[in-house]
């Protein structure tokens, strides 16, 4: 990963919540058109976005390398009564196994160095199962720059063309670059440029 462990804490550690407590809108969105399942949401913070996903009925596993973040999202489950599995983990190390259990996977501005980006995405395939979905909702590397979010790294930031090349052989059902008005806590506000994308797997469900 680019970005210190350490520094995360210490984002996740501040009063508040770093990206706040509502789910990303394009996430929300795309989620309420599936039946609710099996999700899973690598990088997820604070748990904004598995929080929202719980409260609508799906079985969430959540991984994070912030083990202040992982504290943070299960103390604010615990006091919606909601449920969630949450793992401290790094994604250079995740590995979905053979099962293929997930019917959706939220990739919510998870931003990763190419050689890293490349092998993880090909393995969230692997862990769908046949009709599952990816929702994707990433900087463009069109917001280097404008100081409204994301990663200062050219390398870190993503295209339509990058993307389709990553998730190829899957059904692209959306994949949009994007000018969205984001006002998601301290981190995520402003006029950004995005990548929106939602695709889906072979077979049935």
């Amino acid at each position: 990963m680019t970005n210190p462990r350490g520094m995360w804490d210490q984002r996740y550690a501040e009063e508040g919540f770093a990206y706040g407590e509502a789910p990303n809108a394009f996430f929300r969105g795309e989620l309420e058109k599936l039946p609710a399942g099996k999700l899973l949401l690598p990088a997820e913070g604070e748990g904004r976005n598995a929080l929202f996903a719980a409260s609508r009925g799906w079985a969430v596993d959540a991984l994070d390398f912030s083990d202040v973040a992982r504290k943070k999202a299960l103390a604010q489950a615990e006091k919606l009564g909601l449920s969630l599995h949450y793992e401290v983990a790094d994604l250079a190390d995740y590995s979905p196994g053979s099962a293929a259990p997930y019917d959706a996977i939220g990739l919510i501005f998870v931003h990763l160095p190419p050689p890293l980006r490349k092998s993880f995405h090909r393995k969230l395939i692997d862990a769908l199962k046949p009709g599952g979905r990816v929702i994707l909702c990433a900087y463009h590397t069109r917001q280097l720059g404008r100081g409204t979010g994301g990663p200062g790294q050219a390398e870190l930031l993503y295209t339509a063309d990058l993307l389709r090349e990553d998730f190829r052989g899957m059904e692209m059902e959306l994949l949009e670059e994007r000018v969205a008005d984001l006002d998601e806590g301290r981190y995520h506000r402003g006029t950004s440029e995005i990548v929106a994308m939602v695709c889906r797997k072979a077979g049935e469900a």
